[in-house]
């Protein structure tokens, strides 16, 4: 199991002293704005539900995650998070030559790993901001059975054009392509339709989840939409009632209140795109005034992957942050990355100045001392 993930507030929670609320958690890629208003208050209500057992196979929720991106319900399956199926799919699909793009999501390593394969990884460029180029990608693509990436990309944010993707697939038709789509309502926020692309090739497996855009990752909803022939495989492995009666209720409310749903992440996007200009002109980017030798990568996300200078390190940043009860992620255990690289996730605005200050004094500091 992989424990360098955000988001481990518990355990720092513990480490300080404190109660999990008393922190700022920049290091978990959830929606800025917090939880999908109604939703909470909605969850109360059937709190009674607990005491019987869920819809087994979550084959309602599949139905309301149909009608809300207009897909085909027989193509979808439901799961307790996107990495109920990221840590299947080498068993299921029985791969044997993994590819995965990198910097990205270490669970796409690991759920290889434990299943006996050591996967290959295609990395992309600092120099090119971490995009993806299809074009220096296909020619190692014959190699392999089985590829992983994610879109927009976690770290990076950058997002590769679903018709892009849909076209690679179709170029090579014995690729089981896994595309993890988490953050992509945040990058294209009209959900209907948005999929759309990822459907016109029967060996695309795309991962959506309803933890990020909606802030609920303690309830575990996640799905895999793929060609019912693809989805037999996973099937095979599907335990019982692996999304539970909370989750499956949410993912009813989000279906019964659609209007309501759009209008929140299309609010969602405005705000991240505000906060985004906004930071960038308190930290002194290129572009700005003044330049402190920080360079934050382009990303189409809530969450920012940024390159410190040479004199001062990802880890002292982590440190000096979570004094003031802020987490951020050190990127060092990224594959591509080092202890220059740090990212941070938007959250309410005072925090987001609050975070920009602390890392301001603290790149000052270090040029001082350099």
């Amino acid at each position: 199991m992989m424990y360098g993930h955000g988001g481990n507030i518990f355990s720092l929670a513990r480490e300080l002293g404190c109660q999990p609320e008393e922190l700022t958690d920049m290091s978990s890629n959830i929606n800025p704005l917090g939880a999908l208003p109604g939703l909470l208050a909605h969850l109360q209500k059937y709190l009674h539900r607990l005491q019987s057992l869920p819809e087994v196979d979550g084959a309602g929720a599949c139905a309301d995650l149909a009608s809300l991106l207009d897909l085909d319900p027989t193509h979808i399956l439901a799961g307790a998070g996107t990495t109920q199926f990221i840590y299947s799919a080498c068993k299921a699909l029985k791969s044997q030559r993994v590819l995965i793009v990198t910097p990205t999501y270490a669970d796409y390593a690991d759920a290889c790993r434990q299943h006996g394969l050591k996967p290959d990884f295609f990395p992309t460029r600092a120099s090119a901001q971490f995009h993806l180029d299809l074009a220096e990608l296909e020619p190692f693509l014959p190699q392999y059975d089985t590829l992983f990436l994610c879109t927009p990309n976690n770290p990076s944010g950058q997002l590769i054009p679903l018709a892009e993707l849909a076209g690679l697939a179709h170029r090579h038709p014995r690729l089981r392509c896994i595309i993890d789509t988490s953050y992509l309502p945040f990058a294209e926020p009209v959900l209907r339709g948005s999929l759309a692309a990822l459907q016109k090739a029967d060996n695309l497996l795309v991962l959506w989840s309803g933890s990020k855009i909606f802030a609920m990752p303690g309830l575990r909803t996640g799905f895999l939409v793929a060609h019912p022939d693809m989805l037999t495989h996973f099937r095979a492995l599907a335990q019982p009632w692996s999304l539970s009666t909370l989750a499956q209720e949410a993912m009813h409310f989000v279906s019964a209140n659609q209007k309501e749903v759009q209008h929140f992440v299309e609010q969602t996007h405005g705000y991240i795109q505000k906060e985004k200009e906004l930071l960038q002109k308190r930290l002194h980017l290129p572009g700005t005034q003044k330049g402190n030798g920080l360079q934050l990568i382009p990303s189409t996300t809530s969450f920012m992957l940024m390159r410190l200078p040479s004199f001062l390190q990802a880890e002292t940043v982590r440190q000096a942050m979570l004094k003031k009860r802020i987490l951020i992620r050190n990127c060092a255990n990224f594959h591509g990355l080092d202890n220059s690289y740090i990212r941070m996730a938007l959250k309410e605005s005072a925090a987001n100045a609050c975070f920009a200050s602390i890392l301001q004094e603290l790149l000052q500091s270090a040029a001082k001392n350099a």
